[in-house]
């Protein structure tokens, strides 16, 4: 049976993550994460698309973002392959990088941005080993241009979007997108499976 064709919404964002084939790091050192922001950078010049969230681990990376010109699935094409062709030439390194497919779910609410978002900031203070001790600590994740209130120096990164449902919501409690995050806490999967749509795992 061949693979299931990809869902593609230009207005949609979605929640983007792969990780190293059999779980290996695939960022070894901070040159290596500096050249996966430059083939966002590059695919970025290529094919406009907006992100409103990223966390880039050792052996994994999330992005949630939106591609209102072409297929989400040939930006990530671009982005992987400039990458891995990137880190097979620096360690000399043969075989498969990443695992076969990405996973992506399309976001379908501004709460489950919201939330999904959270949780991708998150991810350096939710591991088994200490990596940060506070979200704003750690250096590969968009987290930090929101808790600073900095401009970032990405062009794709909109750090206007997730602060401005705050301000829609009046049920919203807390007073900015900081405090959101900060208070979020995992959902099960079955209540996250109410606002996102799964388009492959």
């Amino acid at each position: 049976m061949g693979r299931m064709r990809r869902i593609w919404q230009p207005e949609i964002f979605y929640h983007v993550t792969l990780r190293g084939n059999n779980r290996q790091n695939i960022f070894l050192n901070d040159s290596d994460f500096a050249l996966f922001f430059r083939a966002l950078h590059y695919t970025y010049s290529k094919h406009s698309f907006t992100m409103i969230a990223y966390c880039i681990m050792n052996n994994h990376y999330h992005l949630l973002l939106r591609s209102p010109e072409i297929p989400l699935s040939n930006i990530m094409v671009l982005v992987n392959k400039r990458y891995s062709e990137y880190f097979k030439r620096k360690y000399n390194y043969y075989g498969q990088l990443y695992e076969p497919r990405y996973f992506a779910s399309m976001v379908s609410d501004p709460i489950s941005l919201l939330n999904v978002s959270s949780y991708i900031h998150q991810n350096p203070i939710n591991t088994s080993s200490f990596i940060a001790d506070k979200m704003e600590n750690y250096s590969f994740s968009s987290y930090s241009y929101y808790f600073q209130q900095i401009k970032s120096p990405h062009p794709f990164l909109d750090t206007n979007f997730l602060p401005s449902i705050i301000k829609t919501y009046p049920e919203i409690k807390e007073r900015d997108y900081c405090t959101y995050c900060q208070n979020y806490r995992m959902q099960t999967e079955e209540e996250r499976s109410s606002h996102c749509q799964i388009v492959l795992t």
